[in-house]
């Protein structure tokens, strides 16, 4: 059985040389693997050090560019009977990790799994606690609902074949398949055990046009979700309370609390834009959702 490693890459070399190392370490049991990489554009040494690393690279154009249309070119260049997809700033946590995240699909259990996420190095402390939230310490082999995560996950290639990811959204690709595989009776698991850490290193900006675009997406997904500015504010309040408690538990509080208020205040304030936002996406205003500088406009 062969198993493709799916990494989507811009300008990901602070840490694609260790993902690539712990690829290579990883346990293989009764399987070959192969890492794709589908760059969209990167300017740094990404390229080369996938070069050292013998990884298969194909490219997307930055007006092409989604998440979704990125997995599926990816997905159609790679060979594997099992796609995994890992995001370039992600790093398996030990060498059975690619095992774990494959079993239930190689033992006919889930058609999709995901894995757990956990912070490490400039992952700021609230995203750690929606890891927390999002990623618990307890597999549920399969689940009951269609979330998924694809900066951690594998798809079995006649499942992805069959569904195919959504190029037009602007995020959560992931669960919008998740979503049709389920409601045809899709098994789809959560895989504690298949860990990465994902370090996120993103400006206020950058994290508040994230959760812009993925309650975008979210409103093509479940467009029964409505969020009002009340909502918001409650929501701000009660996860700064939550993020405060806890990082006083951790002898953290003074030297995290300002970062907690803006992490908060920047992802509920793209969530409520993007929750009343319906309108396709101008070739600017995509740019700036996924190729953030400091010359583009918010």
């Amino acid at each position: 059985m062969l198993i493709s490693i799916i990494i989507r890459t811009l300008n990901e070399a602070t840490y694609i040389a260790e993902l690539l190392e712990v690829i290579d370490m990883q346990v293989r049991k009764d399987f070959e693997v192969e890492v794709v990489i589908i760059d969209s554009g990167s300017t740094d040494a990404t390229l080369k050090i996938a070069q050292d690393f013998d990884c298969k690279i194909t490219f997307i154009t930055k007006d092409k560019f989604t998440f979704g249309c990125a997995l599926n070119m990816g997905s159609d260049f790679a060979n594997g009977d099992i796609l995994v997809y890992v995001s370039g700033h992600c790093v398996p946590t030990d060498s059975k990790w690619l095992m774990h995240l494959t079993k239930p699909i190689v033992d006919n259990i889930a058609g999709y799994t995901y894995g757990r996420q956990i912070g490490r190095d400039t992952t700021k402390y609230a995203e750690r606690k929606i890891f927390e939230k999002y990623f618990p310490p307890k597999s549920k082999i399969p689940q009951n609902d269609f979330f998924c995560n694809n900066a951690n996950s594998a798809i079995a290639r006649k499942v992805w074949l069959e569904f195919k990811f959504d190029e037009q959204l602007p995020g959560l690709e992931d669960m919008e398949l998740a979503k049709r595989f389920a409601e045809k009776e899709g098994k789809i698991a959560y895989v504690a055990d298949a860990c990465v850490y994902h370090i996120h290193n993103e400006a206020w900006n950058q994290t508040r046009r994230r959760y812009e675009r993925e309650a975008i997406a979210l409103q093509r997904i479940m467009p029964e979700v409505k969020i009002g500015i009340f909502d918001i504010i409650r929501y701000v309040c009660v996860s700064v309370v939550s993020d405060s408690i806890s990082a006083v538990n951790e002898g953290c509080f003074l030297a995290e609390f300002l970062g907690i208020i803006k992490f908060r205040i920047a992802q509920f304030m793209g969530t409520f834009k993007g929750n009343h936002d319906h309108r396709e996406l101008s070739k600017k205003r995509k740019e700036n959702y996924f190729y953030p500088t400091k010359t583009l406009e918010d």
